[in-house]
């Protein structure tokens, strides 16, 4: 029996990689729990005593509960509607490129990814806050707008796979428009579906700079903008705000582990198909 050759230079490469990804993990597990004393000592050691009470006062400090339902609901709303919507405007796109409006409307669209954000800020702001819409409603809706630029450059090359015989057959059996996209095509969407959703679920999550600037009303925050509390003029307390951000990525980390069988499942079936 032969034995199998081992691959030292991937080996190598997977283990630094490890490496990175894993120490800065293990830094903010150990600085989340430590009191100040300890990390002003020693930020690589392990903590003498491990003080869980850093997560109670981090929640009370961010009203932790209330940030989360904020960036549950944006998230799952975005994410939900981003997908339904998005798909379709690239469906009609993809079907129809040979025209040329849509083919404008596709280099439209697949443009704005070359816009820096910086440079619309402003304007959003302000066009926004004149239409009543600067709140976690309106933010919801700029995500599925902001999405349509790279998930329509993504969709489009995934529906072109698709035959359009099958959407042939399905006329002639007495199919409109609206029951072909969502009988035959939604269907065999599900591997594009699935990267989309994990892609604009961390996104929306983790995103920073639109709430920042969008967001007026303390009630409306989210996780990732209330971290700034744990910030004064003089100091940081490093051990509460890590422990903070260690519970807001926890719901990613459970999603993930969670969803991955089903992700991988849909992306297997679409390569088959």
């Amino acid at each position: 029996m032969q034995k199998s050759k081992v691959n030292w230079g991937a080996s190598i490469f997977l283990i630094l990689g490890s490496i990175m990804i894993l120490f800065p993990l293990y830094i903010a597990i150990v600085i989340a729990l430590k009191n100040p004393q300890e990390i002003a000592q020693s930020v690589l050691s392990l903590p003498k005593k491990l003080h869980f009470e850093n997560f109670i006062i981090a929640i009370k400090m961010t009203r932790f509960f209330r940030s989360f339902t904020n960036s549950f609901i944006i998230t799952v709303s975005g994410v939900a509607l981003t997908i339904l919507t998005n798909s379709m405007v690239a469906y009609a796109i993809a079907r129809n490129m040979h025209k040329k409006f849509f083919k404008f409307l596709y280099f439209y669209f697949v443009s704005a990814l070359f816009i820096p954000f910086a440079i619309i800020m402003l304007p959003i702001v302000k066009q926004t806050s004149a239409m009543g819409i600067d709140n976690k409603w309106g933010l919801i809706f700029l995500y599925i707008v902001y999405g349509l630029a790279f998930n329509i450059f993504l969709y489009v090359a995934y529906i072109k796979s698709i035959p359009i015989s099958l959407e042939e057959a399905a006329i002639l059996d007495g199919c409109n428009v609206w029951q072909v996209f969502w009988k035959i095509i939604f269907p065999l969407m599900a591997p594009i579906n699935s990267a989309v959703m994990v892609l604009s679920t961390l996104w929306l999550w983790n995103d920073f700079l639109l709430p920042l600037v969008l967001l007026s009303k303390r009630d409306d925050m989210t996780l990732q903008l209330v971290q700034y509390v744990f910030q004064s003029q003089f100091r940081t307390d490093y051990n509460l705000a890590f422990a903070s951000y260690l519970m807001a990525m926890a719901p990613l980390v459970i999603i993930y582990t969670v969803a991955q069988k089903w992700v991988v499942s849909g992306i297997t079936k679409g390569s088959i198909k």
